[in-house]
């Protein structure tokens, strides 16, 4: 079995403003200073991101900047849209895809979202990649086939040779936001499939070094119960990236975590 660095990730989603974002930022270094054993990524709002930079740059800080979305062309007349090489000229080193929030507000396809991994990819940038399930979906018993498709389509025509540069997140959709969490025991569950899931795309190689992590209502109290879990190696974080005592608190049940696993 190989050895997964954990990752947790801060998605700020369209919160904080340049003051707040960047006394946040100066926390979440600060916090992290002497931290390792865990790769950490922060996600502010596109209009922060130089900003941000400048702050882990300047505290020589190993936490990574990362992006919430992205289109797949490189240039051209897409109003509102961010391209790759933009991302690359602000330093962003991740990029989220497939948000549920992409998915289920803005209306998403798993054929866009698979677009924009392979572009990233193939740039040379690093992807979050998400699926998750719909309370519906999860009361009909269907997420396992969501999770499926999900992943399925969004890493069609990706090979295995770009793989170590992706990062799962599980997140149910139901448990975003609203105070909800997966029981360690069902978010295990759904990550041991999709581990399943890639070793039958891929190879067992390839499912054994992917890192899957789990998003939704991860908070400082419940994360070293959900990260002990054999599949799940760190966590996307909502709400509680935007208080730093609580993500730096669920960063460092994260390597703590990474440590005890064999």
């Amino acid at each position: 079995m190989a050895t997964r660095k954990p990752f947790v990730g801060g998605n700020w989603k369209m919160n904080t403003n340049r003051s707040t974002g960047s006394d946040l930022a100066r926390g979440v270094v600060d916090g992290l200073m002497t931290l390792d054993g865990v790769d950490t990524c922060i996600f502010p709002p596109f209009p922060y991101l130089l900003t941000i930079r400048a702050i882990l740059r300047d505290r020589g800080s190993a936490v990574r900047l990362g992006a919430q979305d992205v289109f797949h062309q490189p240039d051209g007349a897409f109003t509102g849209e961010v391209s790759i090489p933009m991302l690359k000229d602000c330093g962003v080193q991740h990029t989220l895809v497939g948000h549920s929030e992409r998915r289920q507000v803005i209306g998403e396809k798993d054929e866009l979202i698979n677009k924009k991994a392979r572009a990233l990819l193939e740039a040379g940038c690093d992807v979050v990649f998400c699926v998750g399930e719909t309370l519906e979906e999860r009361q009909a018993g269907h997420q396992e086939i969501v999770n499926a498709r999900q992943v399925r389509t969004g890493l069609a025509e990706i090979p295995a040779s770009l793989m170590e540069r992706l990062v799962i997140a599980y997140e149910p959709v139901w448990a975003i936001g609203t105070g909800k969490t997966a029981t360690p025991q069902d978010a295990q569950e759904m990550h041991r499939q999709i581990r399943e899931l890639i070793a039958r795309m891929y190879n067992a190689d390839v499912a054994s070094r992917v890192r899957i992590i789990y998003g939704g209502s991860v908070k400082a109290d419940n994360a070293a119960e959900l990260f002990a879990q054999p599949d799940i190696d760190g966590g996307l974080i909502g709400g509680a990236s935007l208080k730093t005592a609580d993500f730096v608190t669920i960063v460092k049940a994260a390597a703590e975590a990474g440590r005890a696993k064999p």
